[in-house]
């Protein structure tokens, strides 16, 4: 999906109900500081509609916040979603208030790593940059 030719595509999207952007805004713009292309869809997002931006934009990675504790009723819709429409190469990572218990239970649906609060942009920059890498070369 990703080459040389393009800068990597990141969708940054906001699931569900939480309203709390400030960190979703932030990833958005180390993202974009370290050379990718990021599309930025707001608050609110239905799993139907950041699917849909996925597929239009033809994004590599996609990038959820979710603040609100829906992660376990939300992600699995999204990753059907993903599934049905063919995009299963697509790397999703999410960030947010997710319990320690959970996270195993996220990465078996397909989600490539959780992030919790604390982590630095750098590190969420390193992680995409290398995993999209990583799928490139496989």
């Amino acid at each position: 999906m990703q080459d040389n030719n393009r800068p990597i595509r990141v969708l940054v999207a906001k699931p569900g109900l939480d309203g709390h952007d400030r960190g979703a805004k932030v990833i958005a713009r180390a993202l974009r500081d370290a050379g990718m292309e990021v599309i930025y869809t707001g608050i609110r997002q239905s799993p139907q509609m950041i699917v849909q931006a996925a597929v239009q934009e033809d994004v590599d990675v996609i990038g959820m916040s979710i603040l609100s504790g829906a992660h376990l009723e939300i992600l699995p819709e999204i990753m059907s979603l993903l599934s049905d429409q063919g995009m299963d190469d697509v790397i999703v990572v999410v960030g947010g208030i997710i319990p320690e218990v959970d996270r195993q239970p996220l990465k078996d649906l397909g989600i490539s790593e959780v992030f919790g609060p604390g982590t630095t942009t750098t590190s969420i920059v390193e992680f995409i940059g290398q995993s999209v890498h990583d799928r490139a070369g496989s």
